[in-house]
This record gives structure tokens, C-alpha cells and sequence, in this order.
């Protein structure tokens, strides 16, 4: 059976930060089934996009995972987006993402954040869905935590 590396950023910037990130990791670990192969450090960032006074606490993770067979690259990308959003939902996000008048993107504060930034060497290009994430070269709370991880 095929495996990929699947990459994620998880931040957040409300409660208890690190409990946030540990919650969200047992969730990930028990929906794929499996413990993550890779962890990064703790990265404490300032808010970006957006002001606040909170702080966010930023790590990169990797799992390992078998592609069932018989399902497409896009079957199996919109399943991990699923599972993220999911988690999000269970831990206390609400809400949809809100746009400016000039189509930027809108942040706030959140308890957590749980973003696809790789799956393998696929390319997805969806209106709700991209992959590489579009915008992680650009974050050095996304990039430095990743870097860490990326060899393991």
C-alpha cells in the first residue's frame, strides 16, 4: 500500500497554548489512527495578518499515512482537510472564513488553527483546498517549525 508524508501547521493564540496543541495532536493521532512521525518545537509568533495581544504557539507535524487503494490523490486530500476541520470544530472553532472587500482574507484570534501545508509531492488547486499551502513560504511561523521536520 502507498504511504505519503502529510505535513501540517497547528497554531494557536487563545487559552491555554500548549494544552490547545496537545488537545489537537491526540485528535489527529486518533483520527488517522496512528501517532505522528514527526514533531517540531514550540514557536511562539506574533499574530500575523491580523493584531492582537495574544501570542500565538506555532509547530509543525508529519504523519505517515497509507493511501487506501483505490482512492484518488483529491479523494484523499479532502479527507485530511476534513479531519483538520473537524478537529477545529470539536476544540472550539466556529465560524467561516471572512473576506475584506478587496478579497484579502480576514484573521482573528482562534483557539486553534490546523492548516495542510504538504501531502507528498502533490498538487492540489482547489478553490477551498490548495496544495503546497499558497501562502507558507511567506510565514516564518509556518517555515521554521517545518524546516525542523521536513528531514525526519
Amino acid at each position: 500500500m502507498e504511504t505519503v508524508d502529510v505535513y501540517l501547521g497547528l497554531g494557536t493564540n487563545l487559552g491555554d497554548r500548549e494544552e490547545n496543541l496537545q488537545k489537537a495532536l491526540a485528535f489527529l493521532d486518533e483520527s488517522f489512527g496512528t501517532h505522528y512521525s514527526a514533531l517540531s518545537g514550540l514557536h511562539e509568533t506574533e499574530p500575523w495578518g491580523f493584531e492582537s495581544q495574544d501570542r500565538f504557539m506555532n509547530a509543525a507535524v508529519k504523519y505517515t499515512l497509507p493511501v487506501p487503494r483505490g482512492t484518488s490523490r483529491q479523494e484523499f486530500s479532502r479527507h485530511i482537510l476534513y479531519v483538520c476541520k473537524d478537529i477545529e470544530r470539536k476544540m472550539g472553532r466556529t465560524g467561516v472564513p471572512e473576506y475584506a472587500p478587496d478579497g484579502s482574507r480576514i484573521y482573528h484570534s482562534r483557539i486553534i488553527d490546523i492548516d495542510i501545508l504538504l501531502i507528498g509531492d502533490w498538487h492540489v488547486d482547489e478553490s477551498d483546498l490548495k496544495i503546497p499551502h499558497p501562502l507558507m513560504r511567506e510565514r516564518d511561523f509556518v517555515m521554521v517549525p517545518l524546516s525542523e521536520i521536513m528531514q525526519e
